[in-house]
Parts: structure tokens; C-alpha cells; sequence
């Protein structure tokens, strides 16, 4: 007599070792250096800090808004250009 649960057993230990390995994948992206960025996120792009009146991430209000910042890899910020300018290590005057 065959086993009927064998073969939902190998299709769960297949998922759960998919879902495992996604998993790994994630944090190892999540362990890299980052930094906060103003000035380079798009309208409701934002990490956080998007000024008086907001929430935190997903709140600002216009395209590259001077107080919010979006993470980036370690390094890249002072180097990002946007139409209003560079990205910046600390908050910049409305733009």
C-alpha cells in the first residue's frame, strides 16, 4: 500500500527550504552599511523624517524634499545627484 502523505511531505520540506533560503537572502541584504540620504527620495519614497506634520516613512510630501531621508548603501549619499541636487548626510533647506 502506497503512502499518500509522502508526497505533501516532500512538497512542505521543499517550500520551507525555499521560504528558509529567501529568508537568508533578506538578511544578508539588511547587514550591509547603510546611510541616511536627504534630499534623494521621491514624493512618499522616504524612510522617515519628513518634517513637521508627518509621520514617518512614506510621508513626504514632494520629490526630493530636503528633511527626509531614504537609506542608502554606506558612501554613495554626497555622490547621488537629483534634479535639485546632491543627496546630503544631514538635513538641507527646502529645495
Amino acid at each position: 500500500m502506497r503512502n499518500n502523505l509522502t508526497p505533501h511531505l516532500i512538497a512542505a520540506t521543499a517550500l520551507a527550504t525555499a521560504f528558509s533560503a529567501a529568508l537568508t537572502v533578506a538578511a544578508s541584504a539588511d547587514d550591509k552599511p547603510t546611510e541616511k540620504c536627504y534630499g534623494v527620495a521621491l514624493k512618499g519614497q522616504n524612510d522617515c523624517a519628513a518634517g513637521a506634520g508627518t509621520s514617518c516613512a512614506g510621508t513626504s510630501k514632494k520629490n526630493y524634499q530636503g528633511n527626509a531621508w531614504k537609506l542608502v548603501p554606506k558612501g554613495t549619499c554626497e555622490a547621488t545627484v537629483t534634479p535639485t541636487g546632491k543627496g546630503s548626510l544631514s538635513p538641507v533647506a527646502s529645495r
